[in-house]
């Protein structure tokens, strides 16, 4: 390795490290529901490195559990993580200077990995293709890892596992404290909460996700030239 690569990962490992702890208690977590559920620990091995998406992760062993049809979860997946389709087209061109080493960075452009390529800066001794690279790496390891190490603990250790499952709900808590913080109009999320709210009261807790999440966006669609007064912004 090279001196500039070296100095690239060290680089990206600091950088990294506030996702490393972050990963912690929600892969940790994912891992154990898996475990719960009566998943051997190779099933989350290979969950976390072929479908690599912690909300949908976690969703998925609700999924699995209940039996829903494919057509559903297809669908909810496609709609819960819609959001990386515009996250790749900011880095169209960035990608395409890297060669083979896009496929990797495609597929490893999560919330986290994204957030770390808009704030990377300019440092002597590092090479930006090179801190990209590693930190999409570095993610991927992170989160395979605490997600196995959950799995084990699940697998050796007997408890009441309730509530565990809260962790997916208390990350989404968080992101959307963190988002309204700094949103200039809060109509996005009143409009997902009503239909939420909605589709829970009409349908019930085994039924609502899918309706709501299509509602959601058909709202955001009509309310888009209302978002672009408020914002003052173009809505993608």
């Amino acid at each position: 390795m090279t001196g500039v690569m070296k100095n690239s990962f060290r680089y990206a490992f600091r950088r990294s490290i506030p996702i490393l702890i972050g990963f912690f208690p929600v892969g940790v977590a994912y891992g154990i529901l898996m475990a719960d559920a009566g998943y051997h620990f190779l099933w989350s091995f290979f969950a976390s490195l072929v479908i690599y998406a912690g909300s949908l992760q976690m969703l998925m062993v609700s999924f699995f559990t209940g039996a829903l049809p494919l057509v559903t979860v297809a669908l909810t997946a496609l709609l819960l993580n819609s959001r990386h389709i515009f996250y790749g087209l900011s880095f169209i061109e960035k990608f395409k200077s890297y060669g083979k080493w896009r496929w990797l960075l495609i597929y490893g452009l999560t919330d986290e990995a994204y957030s770390l390529l808009c704030s990377y800066e300019e440092r002597e001794g590092v090479e930006e293709k090179w801190v990209h690279i590693f930190s999409s790496v570095l993610c991927w390891c992170y989160w395979i890892g605490f997600s196995v190490l959950g799995a084990l603990i699940g697998q050796a250790l007997t408890f009441d596992t309730t509530g565990v499952d809260f962790a997916l709900t208390a990350l989404f808590i968080v992101i959307l404290v963190e988002q309204l913080k700094g949103a200039e109009t809060k109509i996005p999320c009143a409009a997902a909460l009503v239909s939420a709210l909605g589709c829970l009261v009409l349908l019930g807790p085994d039924k609502f996700l899918l309706p709501s999440l299509c509602l959601t966006v058909a709202a955001l669609v009509l309310l888009r030239p209302v978002i672009e007064a408020k914002t003052g912004k173009e809505v993608a």
